[in-house]
């Protein structure tokens, strides 16, 4: 074994702050369990609560080089040309230990490329802040990538840090030098970002400064790296007019122009990712990166070819009312026979898709990337649905399976149109060979069947939200035991 580093590590559980002596050697992703972990402390995260968690734990991280591994040749997608055929091409995945970030990370590691994840684990924190749990058994990001090496003998390298830390990002670019990143890395629960001042503030913090810092470590270190962005079409709201993928052509007194199709907002969160796009666009034109913006609709499922090889590779599937997303969250009230939560009147219309479908765009957009200086725009989504008829689809697939399913209108905590006109167009990723898993009687019944497997594990008191967007405060909101 080469190059091999020890790091011990004073963590926070509570706050998130993590200190860290100085490694004798550089720090290198391996082929077992690669670690990169943050030189710098962590930003403080308010995380009010429960004060047993405010205890400090030593972590021993180690990170290895294996030497001369044979290395995997790429797949028919990996986007080479001949001259590059004889070495993976290498995508860092931040945010790799997500829901949309784990699943992406084994697709893209199945289909030959060389996958580093990099990731402050602070999502699995927000569940303890909140006293929240996965419906699946999530096993730790250590041992889910040597359950994948063992499955498949692919190595997954890991670099355990904080994004906003430029240092840590720094370094863990000179030293994976991705060909492309995929960018799920930030806080991405509308509801999270509207519980108080301090989370909204944490929000828009961690996300914009998480992704400039990700722009200027391209610039810096890896000019020629493709920027898959995680966008969502929650950034367009529901305008009286089709939504265009990214850009609307005007005329105004005359005078014709394409200009980015207008934004409105909905929350903390999506301000957020209005205000990434931006900067994104501003530096495609100031610096020449090349970049894809990815408006993501609303994601369902929890498998996938990869994550369903073993348990230990299982994704979480969130069902609570913070970070829950509609069709999961109805799965798996009807499992425990809670009527289906319909929000106000129930015709908020977006667009949706398939798990599966979030790991192929990802990699179309890797094999077929933007061009220097380029900002491109694609509406990730397959399907649109109003509310109330994906409560009925739910319905309708429980009564298949003998679930007594009801539904009840419960007052919407949130500011949005619950009527409305609503018609995206997404043809982007379809011309690029999008090949869409879209909603049937089997999914629902797979999905179903899933939420009824781990349905002793649901809190109910979960369920019901408990966060409006009206009466957000400054005071810091804590979480009864």
């Amino acid at each position: 074994m080469a190059n091999a580093a020890l790091v011990s590590c004073s963590l926070n559980l509570l706050s998130g702050s993590r200190s860290c002596s100085k490694p004798s050697s550089r720090l290198t992703p391996s082929a077992s369990v690669s670690l990169q972990v943050s030189q710098s402390p962590f930003r403080k995260i308010h995380l009010n609560g429960d004060k047993r968690l405010r205890k400090y734990h030593t972590v021993y991280a180690m990170a290895v080089s294996m030497g001369q591994e044979t290395r995997a040749q790429p797949g028919s997608g990996s986007g080479h040309s001949s001259n590059e055929a004889s070495s993976p091409k290498k995508v860092m995945v931040i945010g790799g230990d997500g829901y949309c970030g784990w699943a992406t990370s084994l697709h893209l590691s199945n289909k030959n490329y060389e996958v580093a994840v990099v990731d402050n684990l602070v999502r699995r924190s927000f569940d303890h802040q909140l006293g929240l749990d996965s419906l699946t058994p999530i096993a730790s990001i250590h041992n889910r990538i040597r359950r994948w090496k063992s499955l498949t003998g692919k190595d997954i390298g890991l670099y355990v840090g904080d994004i906003c830390d430029f240092e840590f990002l720094s370094e863990a670019f000179k030293s994976f030098e991705p060909d492309a990143v995929v960018h799920f890395g930030e806080q991405r629960s509308a509801p999270y970002s509207m519980i108080d001042r301090s989370r909204a503030v944490y929000t828009q913090h961690n996300n914009v400064i998480g992704t400039l810092n990700v722009l200027f470590a391209i610039k810096e270190f890896g000019e020629d790296c493709h920027l898959v962005k995680l966008g969502t079409m929650g950034e367009y709201g529901t305008p009286n007019i089709d939504i265009e993928e990214g850009f609307i052509t005007i005329t105004h007194n005359g005078r014709t122009d394409t200009l980015p199709y207008p934004k409105q907002a909905s929350s903390f969160y999506h301000l957020s990712k209005v205000h990434d796009s931006h900067n994104i666009a501003f530096t495609c034109k100031a610096w020449g990166i090349r970049a894809t913006d990815l408006n993501q609709g609303v994601v369902y499922g929890v498998k996938t070819e990869e994550t369903a090889m073993h348990e230990e590779l299982y994704n979480r599937l969130d069902y609570d009312a913070v970070f829950g997303t509609a069709l999961n969250r109805f799965c798996v009230q009807a499992a425990v026979g809670h009527p289906l939560t319909v929000y106000g009147k129930g015709g908020q219309t977006r667009g949706y898709l398939d798990i599966r479908d979030t790991v192929q765009c990802i990699e179309l957009a890797i094999a077929n990337p933007a061009q220097r200086g380029e900002f491109r725009v694609f509406n990730q989504f397959t399907e649109q649905f109003s509310v109330n008829e994906l409560a009925a689809l739910v319905t309708k697939a429980g009564k298949k399976l003998g679930l007594d399913v009801r539904t009840v209108s419960v007052p919407n905590p949130r500011v949005e149109a619950e009527e409305h006109y609503y018609n995206a167009k997404h043809t982007k990723l379809a011309e690029l060979g999008l090949k869409p898993h879209l909603l049937s009687d089997s999914l629902l019944d797979s999905l179903l069947n899933f939420a009824v497997q781990y349905k002793d594990r649901v809190d109910s008191r979960q369920i019901m939200p408990s966060v409006s967007w009206r009466k957000i405060g400054a005071k810091p909101k804590t979480v009864p035991a």
